[in-house]
């Protein structure tokens, strides 16, 4: 009788003991997977919080790019309408959006991606021949043919430059996607880089015959 009752005995503490080996398993194995769901949601909200960031500093960068764009656009553009009638042209207003919009280019050349770096690039050549006209004009040798072209740069092929930029920007952040984008962008860049070089061409040529006419 005693045999069976320390068997008994026996039987009840290993059942016991398995109970709380696997019941402290068992939790430990629980908490094991809790933690490693926190773990991965708190590396899933960093991961959305550094790609937030990213975005929001590519806005931030784009909304700069397109404020200088335009501001540089229109100092050269009311330039030229301030020689025109004959004022004295002070040229600091002109210089300080040119050196914002520069500074503001120089950091995009190391975020852009090609497509969008591209048209920054066309837009920023076509803003320097824009200042170039502005410059040019006290020397011109047809005064009235140069404020005509100028006028018509500012207003035409430069304007469409900065547009074409918006847009661009806009679609690279998916706030503006239009079907036929990529065809219609194409086009436009096209035109710009056209209507640029052909530009230059007529400013070179009265350059030379400036200087031999000096």
């Amino acid at each position: 009788m005693g045999d069976l009752v320390d068997l008994t005995t026996l039987a009840v503490t290993l059942i016991g003991v398995g109970g709380t080996l696997g019941g402290t398993l068992g939790g430990a194995v629980l908490s094991q997977r809790t933690n490693t769901k926190q773990n991965e949601r708190a590396d899933r909200q960093r991961a959305e919080e550094r790609q937030d960031q990213i975005q929001q500093t590519k806005r931030d960068l784009y909304a700069r790019l397109n404020t200088t764009a335009r501001a540089y656009r229109v100092a050269a553009r009311d330039a030229v309408r301030a020689a025109e009638r004959g004022e004295s042209v002070e040229p600091t207003a002109l210089d300080a959006a040119k050196d914002a919009w520069s500074e503001e280019y120089s950091q995009a050349q190391m975020a852009l991606t090609k497509d969008v770096l591209d048209v920054t690039s066309a837009l920023n050549r076509a803003l320097g021949v824009g200042y170039s006209v502005v410059k040019q004009l006290p020397t011109s040798p047809d005064p009235d043919r140069s404020y005509v072209r100028a006028r018509a740069w500012f207003s035409g092929p430069l304007s469409d430059g900065v547009y074409l930029l918006r847009v661009t920007l806009r679609h690279d952040l998916g706030v503006e996607v239009e079907p036929g984008f990529e065809r219609s962008r194409a086009q436009m860049f096209t035109t710009l880089h056209s209507e640029r070089r052909s530009l230059e061409r007529l400013l070179a040529s009265e350059q030379t015959q400036a200087a031999r006419s000096a």
